[in-house]
Formats: structure tokens, C-alpha cells, sequence
């Protein structure tokens, strides 16, 4: 069993290269698109496939995040984190809303959608792509790492989370039970850890050193709640 991108993403994912054609607000900084998702859930396969486009697109980058909620029906996901349930229960926490889902996308950490609905989801992208990051992200390689500076616009909000990403580019799965039985996936960018490497007032510029990161990933500038996602770089 397959899940071939249907029509609507493709014509989705062409509006997004459409209207990503002209000038934008910030060159440099992606759009982040979060996905809630999971190998045992029926409804996952189009949303996953909507984030396979998405990772070809320079100016977004889409995090996969893999929920545990939904093992219990006979697929562990070998991919899953309760961490990233505990995040999507904060999202909705936040949101004030009492139920979560699969998938769920959040674009720039404060829209949510259905990661099913590829024209929504293609809207909201490029609406933040005309809307300028509140804080630049700069990565420097040093001889003991990377170096982060992160540098906020006057009047941005203050207290902020720094927060580094690490993940795997692309995992083919055979499915062998749970509603998906039967399915071979392709899941890209498939978060391996989410981590607070700092805390921020957002005045000056905040500046630290990590170590070497393995694999690509990126430097996240966000508010607490989770909020909106203020500033973003990719590690590659």
C-alpha cells in the first residue's frame, strides 16, 4: 500500500513556488512547520507526504515530530517521543483547546491546521513568509563547535527560548500492523531531539557556543508557551 501525493498537494506545493517567486519579508530565515504525526495513524500518510514537498522548499523547514499516543493500536512508532507529545499538549495548552490530534501542523509556532489540508497549509506558509522575523539568527562553525548569535528588533516581546533541533533527513518504513499495515513510508526530517539551550531577554545579542552537532538541524528562537517561532536558522 502506497499514499502517492494526491492533486491537492501538487497543486499546493506549486502556489507555494508560485507565490515564493517574488521579493520576500527575510530571505534567510525558513518557515518553521511542525507536524504532529504518527506511523499507526490512518489519517498521517497525506500530511506526511505534504512534508516530503515541503523539505525541497529552501525557504520552509518542516520538523516531523512522532507522537506516542497512537502505539497502542498494534504499531509502535520507533520514532516516537513522549517529549514531543508532552510539546503538542503544550501547543494546545496554550491555545487553550483540551484535545490533540494527528496530524497536526503548526506553521511558525502559533497557526494550526489539519497537516492534511495542503491549501491551508500552503496559505499560512506563505503568509509568514511575508511577515519579517523579530530576531536574526547567526550561525558561525568554530574550531569547538558552532557559535549562535541572535540579535532581536526593537520592540520584539521579551523572554525567549533558545532552542537547538536535531534531525534525520529521510527513513523508509515498512508498516507492518496498526491501521497502516501493509504501507511503506518515506518520512524526512524526522526530529531526533528538541532541547532549551537558553534563556533570553532579547536584549543585545544573545550569544553561546555549542558543541558540534551531528547531522543537520537548527537553532530555534521561540516563545515560552510554546509561542511564535521569532527567529530560525538551519545547521547543515
Amino acid at each position: 500500500m502506497s499514499f502517492p501525493a494526491t492533486s491537492l498537494l501538487t497543486a499546493a506545493v506549486t502556489a507555494l513556488a508560485v507565490s515564493g517567486a517574488g521579493a520576500r519579508a527575510d530571505e534567510d530565515q525558513p518557515v518553521v512547520v511542525e507536524l504532529f504525526t504518527s506511523q499507526g495513524c490512518a489519517s498521517c500518510p497525506p500530511a506526511d507526504a505534504l512534508m516530503a514537498e515541503l523539505a525541497k522548499k529552501e525557504d520552509v523547514l518542516p520538523l516531523a515530530l512522532h507522537v506516542d499516543y497512537w502505539d497502542y493500536i498494534g504499531w509502535p512508532d520507533r520514532f516516537a517521543d513522549p517529549a514531543f507529545t508532552h510539546r503538542q499538549k503544550a501547543y494546545a495548552k496554550a491555545a487553550g483547546e483540551r484535545m490533540i490530534y494527528t496530524p497536526q501542523m503548526i506553521v511558525g509556532g502559533s497557526d494550526r491546521v489539519i497537516g492534511s489540508r495542503a491549501m491551508q497549509v500552503a496559505d499560512l506558509i506563505q503568509a509568514h513568509r511575508e511577515t519579517p522575523h523579530p530576531v536574526d539568527v547567526d550561525l558561525h562553525r568554530t574550531d569547538r563547535g558552532l557559535r549562535v548569535e541572535a540579535t532581536a528588533q526593537a520592540g520584539t516581546p521579551g523572554e525567549m527560548l533558545i532552542q537547538l533541533v536535531t534531525y534525520t533527513p529521510h527513513e523508509r518504513v515498512e508498516i507492518n500492523g496498526g491501521e497502516n499495515a501493509g504501507a511503506v513510508m518515506n518520512y524526512v526530517n524526522i526530529v531526533r531531539d528538541w532541547t532549551v539551550i537558553g534563556h533570553w531577554d532579547g536584549r543585545g545579542t544573545w550569544t553561546s557556543e555549542v558543541p558540534p552537532v551531528e547531522g543537520p538541524g537548527a537553532i530555534l528562537v521561540q516563545q515560552p508557551g510554546p509561542g511564535a517561532i521569532l527567529g530560525a536558522a538551519r545547521i547543515d
